[in-house]
């Protein structure tokens, strides 16, 4: 059985990149089409039961897409994938964190929370594209970006150690005081008043952003801010722009449900920044090794940011237990 996969695995027509891409597009609007109108088509709180499947259903997708992956490009290229994948689904856990803070901030009741997430997450899929588009460009032309990116990444994981605890503590003033919510109300008119769905409303004759529209753009222009840590992470694994974005996307398509299945819980983890900062400090030096003749292996990476990233969630789990 495993000859034939590994013969099946090693000798077929490789796709070209065009057709790669087109595959990967058809499965990001299949998975979209799916998430709006089947999984959550009324505005309603979505249950535990139902999230957790549909969670399951975008973590399989993304695993699967990983084979795929394999299948065309080889296990190097999966190990990629699947380790950028790891590292963007984990990142994503500060965003559900900080989503909770501008929902609360903003007062968007539950009931509406999943409809400003799917645009959220529609309007990061093209922020992201174009990001690692001018990212690729520039690595392409400017090979030393590289070494650039590695400061970055051991900087940002050596801040996040320093001072992650201080940071959650300060993040809900910092966002309510931010110059996010200062820009948004110098630019446009707002209202404080929900009504229902909308993202725009009419009063007096005059349109005004609704809470909904504004917690939409502060969560676009958060994820911006978080994407500036989580591309150049995956940059540090690989250059292959089909790599970095189809496992930068496949990781954030799942966050809406992701965002109700761990809102209330995703505190209980809370030695996972500390991995995750590790993490980071890791593919830095990654970077840098191959200038002292050191080269490691993609698997290499894939086995040190899972064992990271799984065992910071059983240590935290395991700490919680001992101190209930």
């Amino acid at each position: 059985m495993f000859e034939k996969l590994q013969y099946m695995f090693t000798h077929h027509a490789v796709l070209s990149d065009n057709m790669m891409w087109t595959f990967f597009g058809i499965a990001v609007v299949v998975l979209l089409a799916l998430d709006l109108f089947c999984f959550n088509r009324k505005n309603e709180v979505p249950s535990f039961a139902h999230t957790l499947w549909v969670c399951v259903a975008y973590i399989g997708a993304g695993l699967l897409f990983g084979i795929f992956v394999w299948y065309e490009k080889g296990a190097n290229a999966a190990m990629d994938y699947y380790t950028g994948f790891l590292i963007e689904k984990s990142l994503s856990m500060d965003n559900i964190f900080v989503m909770s803070i501008i929902f609360t901030c903003v007062g968007v009741p539950r009931i509406y929370q999943h409809r400003v997430l799917f645009w959220g997450i529609l309007g990061a899929v093209v922020m992201r594209a174009l990001m690692i588009s001018v990212g690729a460009a520039i690595i392409a032309e400017f090979h030393w970006v590289l070494y650039i990116f590695s400061v970055f990444l051991i900087y940002t994981g050596a801040k996040m150690l320093k001072h992650g605890k201080k940071d959650e503590d300060n993040k809900e003033e910092n966002i309510k005081n931010g110059k996010i919510y200062k820009m948004v109300e110098k630019f446009f008119p707002v209202t404080y008043e929900i009504d229902g769905p909308h993202f725009i409303t009419v009063k007096d004759g005059k349109k005004y952003i609704t809470p909904l529209l504004f917690a939409l753009i502060t969560i676009e222009l958060m994820d911006v801010i978080f994407a500036i840590d989580s591309i150049p992470a995956i940059f540090g694994i690989t250059q292959d722009v089909f790599i970095v974005y189809t496992s930068n996307i496949f990781a954030i398509l799942g966050l809406r449900a992701l965002y109700f299945l761990l809102e209330a819980a995703v505190h209980r983890f809370v030695y996972l920044k500390t991995a995750l900062a590790i993490v980071l400090i890791f593919i830095g030096v990654k970077i840098l090794l191959p200038m002292f003749g050191i080269h490691l292996q993609s698997w290499h990476s894939l086995i040190v940011t899972f064992g990271l990233l799984f065992g910071s969630i059983i240590i935290s789990l395991a700490k919680e237990k001992q101190n209930a």
